[in-house]
């Protein structure tokens, strides 16, 4: 949800865009939320009919992937159509980019299995790679599934969104004031209302067209392009919030779906309101990583105390402030490595590394880890559009800054480390130039689906660990896998095998666990390079255990 520095990916399998997977903030809808039953009108449905009936016929064709991809040869890669307005099926078509590694053992072959790493703006292209990198939560997985990944439309080579001239997207060194004064404000206001107008000019009227309702009318017809009758789908993040749109749309269509790190789907979440949440979150995570630093006082000097860690790290962006590290890190390069603490603890050890270098004279591990790749440009620049332009179309947003700047004053008093930085990723949604999306209001009967597993970390920063209960209430007959005390965004292949045993579980076998809120113990926290592991350390990942 937020979107600043998500572009790490955990383990192998999770992309994020921006400051969050997905990022909200609070305000009442401009109109009512639309219900399963009215939602989608009657033109997208029938649009969506003739292409998944265009798909089923057309089926995909697989071949060598381009090497834009730089994807493994055992990698194949094709196109799926899809139109661009759902309600006009035979006006512009646009192609989705799809990759596949066959199941390895076709006797059991049990289908496809589709991933979407969230974002919004995050490529699933790479996700074959776990077939053929043998990661062990996914050997007997890529035996009896085709692992397929792809890049939702705007994505990639998928009919690709643009706001903003990749050569000017990403300049640095740049500023993040934790308590921006009125002036500050006002430039991010006129910075969000060109970034939004920019948006409409570089990609045009199209720009309506990409929102979570058609990402989720977008996955029906790559499972009928794929040849499958039934979905299965493998979601994180924000991939579980059009995941749950699809469970919602097309019920009947849906096998096995896994929501990794679950989206709160509440329409009056969506997305202002999630976007608050998550920098609440954020703090919290925040104070796990400075405990830990803390604990570890003897390998990095950097405090004995949280308050005292936090003390360190002020003194490194006051001192970026006055004279960027390297000419290349400022105080807003230092906030987006860090608020990876907040994703992923196993970048802890070279985050508080790299504030001792610092603060004892050598910038260059900080320079290593916080600079801006100018490679990576215009994927960055893509990604932040995509994931802008979904989020800014999915629902109402408070088009006066007076209420932004109320909601946010009052959360950075409590929650300063993200609150600001979300707040401008997201403001272009206040002045964006095209008709919006109503929320979905996910309401499915009983046994209109078949049952879902939802996985989610207690302390999980960029998806808040109440939407995983929000979205276990609307989804019948799910299952809720709680990874205890532990906030690392993104559960699937990580090293906690209880979680990866339950994943197994549900999707080879069709099994959930008996008790629909399991639990299991955490990973261990990640330890400084050098230190001896504790004698027991590993016991959470080895033994499988449910609460």
């Amino acid at each position: 949800m937020s979107k600043h520095g998500k572009r790490g990916r955990a383990p192998l399998l999770y992309a994020v865009t921006g400051s969050l997977v997905l990022t909200g903030l609070a305000a009442s809808p401009a109109s009512p939320a639309a219900s399963a039953s009215s939602t989608p009108e009657a033109p997208e449905a029938r649009g969506t009919r003739v292409a998944v009936a265009r798909a089923e016929a057309a089926g995909i064709s697989f071949g060598r992937c381009p090497e834009v991809e730089r994807l493994p040869a055992a990698v194949q890669c094709g196109t799926v159509t899809v139109p661009l307005d759902y309600a006009d099926p035979d006006g512009k078509q646009i192609k989705l980019t799809v990759s596949r590694v066959k199941a390895k053992d076709p006797a059991k072959r049990q289908g496809a299995l589709i991933f979407n790493p969230g974002g919004p703006g995050g490529s699933g292209m790479y996700f074959p790679v776990v077939s053929t990198a043998g990661l062990p939560a996914f050997r007997r997985i890529a035996r009896e599934y085709d692992v397929v990944g792809y890049a939702p439309r705007g994505v990639g080579r998928s009919a690709p969104v643009s706001c903003k001239d990749p050569a000017t997207f990403d300049p640095a060194p740049t500023r993040s004031p934790r308590h921006p004064d009125a002036a500050y404000k006002q430039e991010r206001v006129a910075r969000a209302k060109t970034y939004a107008r920019g948006c409409l000019n570089r990609t045009g009227e199209a720009l309506r067209h990409y929102h979570s309702l058609n990402n989720a009318r977008d996955l029906d017809v790559l499972r009928a392009g794929l040849g499958e009758r039934k979905l299965n789908f493998l979601g994180a993040s924000y991939g579980t919030y059009f995941g749950a749109l699809y469970a919602a749309m097309f019920p009947s269509h849906v096998r096995r779906m896994v929501f990794d790190s679950a989206v709160n789907p509440d329409p009056s979440q969506i997305w202002y309101q999630n976007n608050l949440d998550q920098s609440l979150a954020f703090e919290r995570r925040w104070a796990d990583f400075r405990a830990w630093v803390a604990a570890h006082h003897t390998t990095y000097g950097l405090g004995r105390t949280p308050q005292q860690v936090a003390h360190s790290y002020e003194k490194v962006r006051a001192a970026l402030a006055r004279e960027p590290a390297g000419g290349k890190v400022g105080t807003g390069e230092l906030q987006a490595a860090f608020l990876q603490t907040g994703y992923h603890d196993d970048v802890w050890p070279k985050r508080a590394a790299a504030l001792t270098a610092y603060l004892n004279g050598d910038p260059k591990p900080l320079v290593q880890q916080a600079a801006r790749s100018s490679e990576r440009a215009a994927e960055n620049e893509n990604g932040n559009a995509v994931y802008t332009a979904v989020e800014c179309n999915d629902a109402p947003w408070p088009t006066d800054f007076e209420t932004w700047d109320e909601d946010n004053s009052r959360l950075a008093r409590v929650a300063p480390f993200e609150t600001w930085d979300n707040a401008w990723m997201n403001l272009p949604c206040a002045y964006w130039p095209v008709p919006r999306q109503r929320p979905l209001d996910l309401r499915i009967p009983d046994g209109a689906l078949p049952p879902t597993l939802i996985l989610a970390a207690e302390r999980d920063a960029a998806t808040p660990y109440q939407g995983a209960w929000e979205l276990h209430r609307r989804l019948p007959d799910s299952a809720l896998v709680t990874e205890r005390k532990a906030g690392t965004h993104g559960l699937v292949g990580g090293p906690n095998q209880c979680v990866n045993g339950h994943l197994e579980a549900y999707l080879l076998d069709g099994r959930l666990p008996a008790r629909r809120a399991a639990g299991c113990a955490p990973r261990p926290e990640p330890k400084p390079e050098g230190e001896p592991e504790a004698a027991g350390s590993r016991e959470a990942t080895r033994t499988p255990r449910t609460a």
